[in-house]
Order: C-alpha cells, then structure tokens, then sequence
C-alpha cells in the first residue's frame, strides 16, 4: 500500500502493483502484440508484393511494424482506456499519475517510449532494466513511470472512502465570502500534508507550522484570519470550502478534526495568529 494525496487534498491508500503480477499482464500484453504485428505485416507485405517493390521496402514495412506495435499499442491502450492494457485490464491493474489521478496521452507517450527505448528493448535489456529500477523503487516504478510521473496499481483491492475536511460551523459564513482562486497549489498542498498528518504532529509543531501556513494562505488571499481560532480549524475550513466547490457532492467523510462545538469556542487572548 501507498499512500496518495490527490488534487483536493484527498488522502488514499493504494495497493501498488510488484513486478509477479506486472510481469503476467505485461506478458498476455506481449502476446496480443505478437499477433497484431503478424497480422499488420502480413497485410503491408501484401500490399508492397503487388507494387513488386524491391526487399529494401520489406524491410521499412518490418521496422515501421515492429515500432508501431511495441511503442503505439502500449500508448493507444492506455490512452483509450484511461491507464489500462488488455494485460492490465485482465489482471486488475491501473496506471495512475502520481497523485492517483488518471493519465492522459502525455503519460502513456512517455511510458511508451521509455518502455521501446530504455525499459524492456533497444537498451532495456528484454526487460532487465524495467526490473531493476521497479526493485529499486519503493513503488515499484520502473523509468517510463518515473519519467511519466505515473504508478501502477491494482484497482480490483476495496479503497477506502477518503477523508475530506470540513468548515467548523463558525467559520462557514467567513470562508464561503472568500474567492479562494488565489490559493496556488504548491500553498495547498503544504497545507493538505498538514491537515492529513496533523495528529501525528508534536503540539509545538502543531501550533508553529499551523500559524506559518495560516499567515502564508492569508496573505496569498488579501484576507485577515478571524483571531483566536486556532490554524487547524482556518485551514480545514479553506481546503473544505475549496474541496465544496471543486469536488462532486456528496461525500461526508472529515479529516480529523475537533468534533463540532454548538457554539463557537471563545476566542484565544493574546496575540492573534495573523
């Protein structure tokens, strides 16, 4: 298991794909492309023998037919059907990027060209290189993964429902005047990590890198903290009103956050946060 933060500060856990299961899709994979490249040079030498060419365009037709099927099967594949071969599809595995999002065509180009040119062919070694790297990484990436920015998984494993954050009650109607378009993703993102991993912070941290990132989201958005609350509860209430507006309703489960008061907690004396 992995875990991925996605876009939206979305927490997964994901069981990544080892090398005995990539290595059976990979081969049904292999199969399906011998057959395509036998049917595809059956069908071009067929066509150039009644051009009566000479043998130096048999040899073109052999070389464009084994670049088609090595380098564009993988590529179209996982193009179409978002992340998946047949291999992959049999077997339950998924290549996702590496916030557990699904790939788009730059991804497979990049996984399909490592694959024909470093991974498995030309200098992969038959598929040496592929095996070293995935033994060497912790998610068992091999270079067109790491490359694409991109791991597999098994999608066939129950995932967890997962956690979201949510506005403390008095903090709904200041959060929902702000225009959080403002709020960059590399701020964010800090700020998801903090959230996701705030009970496994010591109380000083809790409080240090809390009050950083409350004064860093501030001044991105122009605005001024309400004072006395503390940066747990600013923070989960800006990524949960941007995670309102960006992601699909409903899904109802919170981070981990002090259970909803029926009425605001007094505030902090003393210095406020921003």
């Amino acid at each position: 298991m992995a875990e991925f933060t996605t876009g939206e500060a979305v927490s997964l856990q994901l069981p990544i794909a080892r090398i005995p299961i990539r290595a059976a899709a990979f081969a049904i994979d292999l199969l399906l492309q011998l057959v395509l490249g036998v049917l595809l040079l059956t069908v071009i030498v067929a066509v150039l023998f009644q051009l009566e060419p000479d043998g130096a365009w048999i040899d073109v037709a052999a070389l464009v037919t084994m670049i088609t099927v090595v380098a564009g099967y993988p590529i179209v594949s996982e193009t179409l059907m978002r992340g998946q071969t047949v291999g992959k599809l049999a077997l339950g595995l998924r290549v996702v990027r590496s916030d557990g999002g699904p790939i788009d065509f730059r991804h497979a180009l990049t996984r399909g060209l490592a694959a024909a040119l470093v991974d498995f062919w030309n200098l992969g070694g038959f598929g040496f290189v592929a095996v070293v790297t995935s033994l060497c990484s912790p998610r068992a990436r091999r270079v067109g993964d790491i490359l694409a920015g991109t791991v597999v998984v098994s999608d066939r494993a129950p995932i967890p429902v997962p956690a979201l954050a949510v506005a403390p009650p008095w903090l709904v109607d200041w959060v929902a005047r702000l225009d959080l378009s403002g709020l960059t993703e590399e701020l964010a993102l800090p700020v998801r990590q903090y959230l996701t991993r705030y009970s496994d912070l010591t109380p000083q941290v809790q409080v240090n890198l809390g009050t950083a990132l409350v004064i860093a989201v501030c001044e991105q958005l122009r605005v001024v903290a309400p004072p006395g609350y503390p940066p747990l509860q600013i923070l989960g209430a800006i990524i949960g009103e941007r995670q309102r507006r960006t992601l699909p309703p409903p899904r109802l489960p919170f981070w981990p956050m002090p259970a909803p008061m029926a009425v605001p907690p007094a505030p902090v004396t003393g210095r406020p946060i921003v």
